[in-house]
């Protein structure tokens, strides 16, 4: 039987979410008999002696630990030897910064287990953040807005709000918004922002936690071949937002003028090319929640920021809220990640030059790469409740033995990058990236 340990989060100073909740790790105990161990944490959310309650012992490393679950990257210094790992390793498209940790893991004969890569038969994820790092992407967006814009001399409803980490929790954050949404419907919004057009990337989870949030305002849906004629009205309504969700047919038209296909486009994407360029002029605030690799074409590329910029009418894009955080993905303006401490950066279209911060001209550009740990307590809760049916197996697993007979559930097992030291053959290509 495998010892489980949670490791204390080290990527700064806001990490504070935990894989497991108190409550979750007691009903794995009690189910399993199974010693657990809780490195010490100054800032996790939930206090120690909840875990010790729950049957934990406590401990100042990770030495204890069989299998060690965290969150983030793990610095290659504090790696051991010979343990089964989980976490979100973000190596699996060969991201150059990780490829030492991952290199560390096989020369130290461990095991690497991805949460990004346990899904079910149909490729849909069964442990993520998604929808936290929505919920927490519309609430700092708005916020950050609501700052922009003052220092602009606009004063507008978004001013009081506040960044997601100031809330109690994503319920306290959302009754400040309708609040907020009740002054916009009776009230209207400043005529130097309306209309407040927030355009989504996306339908997934990440989109919809951020739509959730969102809702609390009065919202009008409205689909993109609507954006045009919202913005030629001479007198758009100030006592509304309008929301229009953009899925992959919206943003991208094959090469050669074929009807789209949506798997056509995952599977040979090399053949299409954005057309997000037609709408992105139409809108004031965008949401990144879509899923993007180098395969893929990027939707919004310095080249449109800066034609749009010179553009007669200029540019109506004030702020991006990049929550997938590709840097120079699919949103090429976004050159570097931030954390909750200095979330935001300008850039100038003209100059592709960025600047910290919300006050000065130009895009304003949210590109925290870890939101959800700005709201711990929902987000660790939720994602607890989707990883602990996993952990027995993971308790009971042989991994003295090969993969296919560790025991492990079929899930995870597709999850495995590397196996004792091994990249398992699913993952041959990241060879090719370790140097």
């Amino acid at each position: 039987m495998n010892s489980i340990l949670i490791r204390a989060e080290d990527k700064n100073q806001w990490e504070r979410r935990t894989p497991l909740t108190p409550d979750d790790l007691k009903e794995i105990l009690t189910a399993t008999n199974a010693r657990a161990y809780l490195q010490r944490s100054p800032k996790r959310f939930f206090p120690e002696k909840d875990y010790a309650a729950a049957g934990a012992q406590l401990s100042d490393d990770m030495k204890p630990g069989d299998v060690i679950l965290g969150i983030k990257e793990i610095p290659v210094e504090k790696l051991l030897d010979a343990r089964t790992y989980l976490f979100f390793s973000h190596t699996v498209k060969g991201q150059p910064k990780n490829m030492p940790m991952l290199k560390k893991i096989i020369d130290g004969s461990s095991t690497l287990i991805d949460y990004e890569k346990i899904v079910n038969q149909k490729r849909r994820r069964l442990v993520y953040f998604g929808n936290s790092a929505g919920d927490a992407g519309a609430i700092d967006i708005l916020w950050l807005m609501g700052q922009y814009w003052r220092h602009k001399g606009v004063e507008s409803p978004f001013t009081e709000y506040k960044q997601a980490v100031h809330y109690h929790g994503v319920k306290e954050a959302k009754a400040h918004l309708t609040q907020i949404g009740a002054q916009i419907k009776n009230e209207g919004l400043p005529q130097a922002i309306t209309p407040l057009v927030i355009g989504i990337l996306g339908y997934g989870n990440v989109s919809r936690g951020a739509q959730q949030v969102l809702e609390c305002l009065p919202i009008e849906r409205i689909e993109p071949s609507d954006l045009d004629g919202l913005i030629e009205n001479k007198s758009p309504d100030p006592h509304k937002v309008y929301l229009v969700v953009f899925k992959e047919q919206d943003l991208v038209q094959h090469k050669q003028n074929q009807p789209f296909d949506l798997q056509d486009y995952y599977d040979h994407p090399e053949n299409f090319q954005s057309r997000f360029d037609q709408y992105l002029g139409c809108i004031s605030i965008l949401v990144n929640a879509i899923y993007w690799s180098s395969r893929y074409p990027r939707f919004v590329t310095w080249d449109a920021l800066k034609r749009l910029s010179q553009s007669p009418s200029g540019l109506r894009l004030q702020g991006i809220a990049d929550i997938t955080c590709d840097i120079g993905g699919s949103i090429e303006c976004n050159v570097k990640s931030t954390d909750p401490g200095n979330p935001a950066y300008l850039c100038n279209p003209q100059t592709r030059q960025v600047v910290d911060g919300c006050r000065g001209n130009g895009i304003l550009v949210l590109a925290v790469d870890n939101l959800p740990a700005e709201i711990p307590r929902d987000a660790s809760a939720f994602f607890s409740n989707q990883l602990k049916k996993f952990i027995p197996g993971l308790i009971n697993a042989d991994f003295s033995k090969s993969l296919d007979e560790a025991g492990l559930d079929p899930e995870l097992q597709k999850a495995v990058i590397v196996y004792r030291g091994e990249i398992t053959p699913d993952y041959e290509y990241l060879k090719q990236h370790i140097s």
